[in-house]
């Protein structure tokens, strides 16, 4: 599968959440810029999640539904700081915008995220949104995870 994503800095003066966010909490096994292997919890589900390195704003991703335990263990395996956020989801402009307001080292960033079917897709940003970081490696949850937000 072939994830499209671009990634927006949120102006926290302009948005506010419009329905209950989820806790997450993720760990990275490889953060190789060839391939990245992060394991997920959220809620009382887990994932173990692989990407290929990204081209433009595309990049491979296959994500697989892994016991809660197997996580656990997992996540004692990872390198560097677990990222920890709260996500929230809302529609706009008929596109799911995914905001995560982010917890503990990266405290004080949050980032917007929506999937497109096309890299060259239009899209409508929303008003809260101040800033596309989508090319910057800054803002990948896996650099978060070895260079916390924090520390910037």
């Amino acid at each position: 599968m072939v994830e499209i994503e671009r990634k927006f800095l949120v102006d926290i003066n302009k948005w506010q959440p419009a329905s209950e966010g989820h806790k997450i909490i993720q760990g990275y096994l490889s953060t190789d810029k060839n391939r990245v292997v992060r394991v997920r919890v959220k809620g009382d589900n887990a994932y173990l999640t692989i990407k290929g390195e990204s081209k433009g704003i595309s990049r491979t991703e296959l994500e697989y539904e892994i016991p809660i335990n197997d996580a656990k263990i997992l996540l004692e395996m990872c390198v560097d700081f677990p990222v920890e956020k709260i996500r929230y989801v809302q529609e706009f402009e008929g596109k799911v915008w995914e905001i995560d307001v982010f917890e503990n080292v990266n405290e004080g960033l949050v980032m917007a995220e929506v999937e497109l079917q096309d890299e060259k897709e239009e899209i409508v940003l929303p008003h809260w949104i101040s800033k596309e970081v989508s090319d910057d490696k800054r803002y990948f949850n896996a650099w978060l995870a070895k260079h916390p937000y924090s520390t910037w």
